[in-house]
């Protein structure tokens, strides 16, 4: 009885593991700049359920990436909190083309992200510059990083 209870147990909790592991986006990382952090994704428009895609008007399709910025501020209690803002950038590839991304703020609850879209060829490096500056705040956040994307 309590050998069953117990694999039961190991069983529910591998297959939590294992759902927590699949709904992680494809690429997350971040730079900090004092008080405020950028989190950036990068991740096919695939990954995406064909739900989310609509409810958030973004195109799902081979080929096209999906670039996620947050902006994020240090409290006082030192938690970070998702800030509003602008971001913009620009994605080129490794023979100099470039793409400008059309960022759009997304707001779910306490939640707020920027999303651009953007076309990719299947193991293509793409190299991003972004720009993030939160409301009120006078100074640009910088980031940069390269991702390549495949085609699932």
């Amino acid at each position: 009885m309590i050998t069953n209870t117990l694999h039961s147990i190991f069983t529910l909790a591998a297959v939590a593991l294992f759902a927590a592991l699949i709904s992680l986006p494809a690429h997350a990382e971040s730079e900090d700049f004092g008080d405020y952090q950028v989190h950036w994704s990068v991740l096919p428009s695939t990954f995406l359920t064909p739900e989310t895609a609509k409810a958030n008007n973004l195109q799902r399709s081979k080929g096209i990436g999906i670039v996620n910025i947050a902006i994020m501020q240090k409290n006082e209690s030192g938690i970070l909190k998702p800030v509003t803002g602008q971001v913009e950038g620009k994605a080129s590839n490794d023979i100099q083309q470039v793409k400008f991304l059309a960022f759009r703020r997304i707001q779910e609850g306490d939640s707020v992200y920027f999303i651009a879209q953007y076309q990719y060829s299947s193991g293509e490096l793409m190299t991003f510059n972004v720009t993030a500056r939160p409301s009120g705040h006078s100074q640009d956040l910088p980031v940069r990083f390269a991702h390549t994307l495949f085609s699932d």
